[in-house]
């Protein structure tokens, strides 16, 4: 299984509160969250990760390139216009296998997460999304699930669902071939991506942890410690 990491935001949302560090260098129970994310999937049995940020995001830049050798990095660095597009810029590095691709602002529980890694290796699904009942976001994307937590839909409003995207996507080559189709008709954002996964009758399953935080403002941050530890 391949890894990657997008950290090509801007981060705007904690630099208006006052945060003075870009977000990936947030610090969250006295480490940084990518640092924290990329020891998290080493320990996953990452043998390199790829990570997508922005080139105006230099102190990143040279944070990653500081750790590059110890977590054996591919480091892209690109603006994007979505999440989505960065997926596509590193898409590249992920085809020919299975892929588990994360934002750098989603925290989650290790031990949730190696579960997560362990059921997508075993998995015959062509994709496993990672999804909390835990609704904390500003603009959450609802994700539909039948009683075998296959997805059959990702909603903007609440529809019926109970779990939300947890920024944690598990892919396999054939996610590719529709990513490409979604840039190349203009679509921006991720969830477009995931909508039109199922549209194309990728089978995707869900794969529910207890909570996931996503840190988008500086009170986020409180939550992430108090997540991790639990």
């Amino acid at each position: 299984m391949k890894f990657a990491v997008i950290a090509a935001g801007a981060g705007s949302r904690l630099t208006d509160e006052g945060m003075s560090v870009p977000k990936p260098l947030v610090t969250v129970c006295g480490e940084p969250m990518i640092g924290r994310l990329l020891g998290i999937l080493r320990g996953c049995g990452a043998d390199g990760i790829s990570v997508i940020v922005n080139p105006a995001n230099t102190r990143t830049i040279d944070y990653l390139e500081s750790v590059s050798g110890t977590y054996n990095l591919h480091l892209v660095v690109k603006a994007t216009e979505s999440s989505m597009h960065s997926l596509y810029e590193l898409s590249p590095w992920l085809r020919g296998c299975k892929s588990c691709v994360t934002t750098v602002d989603t925290i989650f529980r290790e031990e949730e997460f190696r579960g997560y890694v362990d059921y997508f290796n075993l998995s015959e699904a062509d994709g496993v999304m990672g999804v909390t009942d835990f609704v904390d976001d500003e603009k959450p994307l609802y994700v539909g699930v039948d009683e075998h937590c296959m997805i059959n839909g990702f909603y903007d409003g609440k529809s019926g669902c109970h779990c939300v995207s947890g920024g944690i996507y598990g892919l396999t080559e054939k996610s590719f071939g529709t990513l490409e189709r979604c840039v190349a008709a203009g679509q921006s954002r991720m969830r477009a991506f995931q909508r039109q996964m199922v549209a194309d009758g990728l089978r995707l399953e869900a794969y529910r942890f207890g909570q996931i935080i996503d840190v988008d403002h500086i009170s986020d941050i409180a939550k992430a410690e108090k997540l991790i530890e639990k």
